[in-house]
């Protein structure tokens, strides 16, 4: 393997430095107005603070960072930027334009969309006037095993007839989510992989009908993860993404690099825990002095810091091989993070809480809803038990004849 290189690129640093400056001066003090605007108002609607950061943050330049063919950034350039957009989950990614699941979304019209598709959704997307979801997920199959979907996309003349349900769409809830991608199958008699496709069908489409909005933990989350049912919806066929049989293909190729992006958010969550719990340890004062001098909190944050550092080399090597080789070439390295990162960043949260003690708990501190939302990341893009097959899988392969 030829030598990794992870320093970032000096464009890259120039946006960390451009990035940092517009979290410290913008994005942290709007996260008070954001919470208490949200606390008096529907949980869904949005507080108009974010439309503000969003148009600095287009002023100073800090744009769909994400997208390599748009920032000119690579995958290990963009996952320092995403790790600092983690430190302020609820703000600091959609200010940027970069927030899940419209990265993903755009990244999938950008590689699969036809001129007309890209038109209609993919230049709303990337000038932040809509949003978007990706509907996988259902309710009554163990999604895990994205073959066993059972919405069908069936082809009538000139168009597609989709019927099914889906659950923990996330970003539905939101009135600005015009657009859905909807995976389901369209040649259920076929090979496995082949057996399903990806449509676009507009959140107005007659048939689309929310049923709920599903909380995680309690928390609503501002863009919602919705129930959604369709029933006899058509779409004209011009709405397919790809070619049929090409669904999974489509959810690989974005879930890659998604993986990438959503582990270097969750280390920026876990740095920020680390920095509250030191602080809180060298403030607080118990039996006598600081609880920093207590050898037990000594080795909550050592042990935390250690851990977020192996996390992060993991990680930044798995954005450097796919750079190099694309996702395919890095298969075992994006199991692996998806597995890593989640873990050590719950357990490093946990931590923050137990020294923060009931203000851990409470809402004072982002530590509660961070902990609830990395304790989902096990779960959604693919639950631990699957990643850790696929790497057990690909070591297997080493050694068989």
């Amino acid at each position: 393997m030829p030598l990794m290189d992870f320093e970032p690129s000096p464009k890259a640093r120039d946006y960390r430095d451009r990035l940092q400056e517009f979290m410290d001066a913008r994005v942290y003090p709007a996260e008070a107005v954001y919470a208490a605007w949200r606390a008096e108002n529907d949980p869904h609607a949005l507080p108009p603070v974010v439309e503000e950061l969003k148009a600095e943050a287009r002023e100073r330049g800090l744009w769909n960072l994400f997208l390599p063919d748009v920032s000119g950034l690579s995958n290990l350039d963009y996952a320092t930027l995403a790790e600092l957009t983690g430190r302020s989950p609820d703000l600091a990614p959609e200010a940027v334009n970069c927030a899940a699941p419209d990265t993903g979304n755009m990244e999938v019209l950008h590689m699969f969309g036809t001129d007309e598709q890209k038109e209609r959704w993919l230049r709303p997307l990337l000038d932040g006037e809509i949003r978007s979801a990706f509907a996988m997920t259902e309710p009554e199959v163990a999604s895990s095993d994205a073959t066993n979907i059972t919405t069908s996309i069936v082809r009538d003349g000139d168009e597609y007839v989709i019927n099914g349900r889906k659950w923990f769409i996330t970003g539905a809830a939101d009135e600005r989510c015009k657009i859905f991608i909807v995976m389901g199958k369209t040649d259920p008699d076929g090979p496995a992989h082949r057996q399903q496709s990806q449509v676009l069908v507009p959140r107005d489409a007659p048939g689309v009908r929310v049923v709920r909005h599903l909380p995680v933990f309690g928390y609503q989350d501002q863009h919602g993860h919705s129930e959604i049912v369709f029933e006899d919806v058509r779409v004209p066929a011009s709405h397919l993404l790809a070619a049929e049989g090409d669904g999974f293909m489509i959810a690989q190729a974005r879930l890659g690099p998604g993986r990438i992006h959503h582990c270097m958010r969750a280390l920026g969550m876990a740095e920020r825990a680390l920095e509250l719990m030191c602080r809180r340890a060298l403030s607080r004062e118990a039996f006598g002095g600081p609880l920093a001098k207590q050898g037990v909190v000594r080795e909550q944050i050592a042990e935390s810091r250690m851990a977020i550092e192996q996390a992060r080399l993991l990680t930044l090597k798995t954005a450097w091989l796919i750079d190099r080789h694309g996702a395919r070439g890095a298969r075992t390295e994006i199991a692996a993070i998806k597995v890593v990162v989640p873990r050590i960043t719950h357990e490093v949260l946990d931590r923050a809480i137990q020294v923060h003690g009931a203000a851990g708990v409470s809402d004072d501190t982002p530590l509660a809803a961070m902990y609830s939302w990395v304790r989902a990341m096990r779960i959604f893009d693919g639950p631990d038990e699957v990643h850790i097959r696929t790497v057990a899988r690909q070591e297997l392969c080493k050694y068989e004849n």
